[in-house]
């Protein structure tokens, strides 16, 4: 199937989108296209403009910066796949095929937050930062903030997604990430990341972000607390996972019951915490 016709613009700065949106304020922005695109085809959406922003400079690209990095909006799965970002170079590597890998984009993941998108277990469990720019300037967003329902987030109208900022973990730090993938789409049924930091033989800090479970990603806040301050060996965590994730509050559809779910968190959730403990306390 044929998408509805639409209006082409291709944007050459940041600030050059801003003005598209303003000019086109139903538009849809186009970063990789490997979301968007389908939706199209199948008329799922329609937007009479795309604003095509895969070509501009400041949007691509891993840098250094005090504290950590700052991933460009446009930087494909494959480059940060290859790339030393903590935990991100893990996830990317579980994001679809190698041609998904090679067009698809960080930003237009975020951006589009499908529920059972990989990317956005790794913001939360990273405590990242996603900055945007609009026609009042730049702003940050807290991952813990970003994400606010199904295909839904904080992104105001007018705004353009331009960079991940990602903390740098180092010595006496680990992460894991283990997804439950549809066998067909690839796309996380239950997708679980964690971050964990060592001190003294015990967890001193505990992040973790679960995809493909609910409407939105979320962290498990109930699990992160019981670990704090704990060593995390087996019947530890197995202690902590049990019981922390409602069937009532995650989805439930032809690849999943609420309750399967459940018990993947509970598992994935499980094996995710173990692996980055290995990685921090070795």
């Amino acid at each position: 199937m044929y998408p509805p016709s639409f209006r082409y613009y291709r944007a050459s700065s940041v600030a050059e989108a801003i003005s598209l949106l303003q000019r086109e304020p139903e538009a849809r922005l186009l970063a990789g296209g490997h979301s968007l695109i389908p939706a199209m085809k199948l008329r799922l959406a329609s937007p009479p403009a795309l604003i095509d922003i895969g070509r501009i400079p400041e949007l691509r690209g891993i840098r250094r910066q005090d504290g950590g990095w700052a991933v460009g909006a446009m930087t494909t799965h494959r480059e940060i796949e290859f790339s030393e970002l903590p935990l991100l170079a893990e996830v990317a590597a579980h994001v679809a095929d190698p041609p998904v890998r090679n067009r698809g984009t960080i930003g237009g993941s975020l951006a589009h937050a499908d529920p059972g998108a990989d990317y956005p277990a790794a913001v939360l469990a990273l405590g990242a930062t996603i900055v945007a720019a609009g026609p009042r300037g730049q702003r940050s967003i807290p991952a813990d903030q970003f994400f606010q329902g199904l295909f839904a987030t904080a992104l105001e109208q007018g705004e353009v997604l331009t960079e991940i900022q990602v903390p740098a973990l180092g010595q006496g730090w680990g992460w894991a990430y283990e997804k439950f993938p549809h066998p067909a789409s690839g796309y996380a049924v239950v997708g679980v990341a964690a971050v964990v930091q060592a001190e003294g033989g015990v967890a001193r800090q505990v992040r973790v972000g679960v995809t493909g479970a609910a409407a939105s990603a979320f962290r498990p806040q109930r699990v992160e607390g019981a670990l704090a301050g704990k060593a995390l060996d087996e019947a530890t965590v197995r202690a902590a996972v049990e019981g922390a994730f409602d069937p009532g509050q995650l989805l439930s559809d032809p690849f999943a019951s609420a309750d399967y779910r459940a018990a993947l968190c509970q598992a994935l959730c499980r094996r995710a915490l173990l692996r980055a403990w290995q990685r921090a306390a070795g």
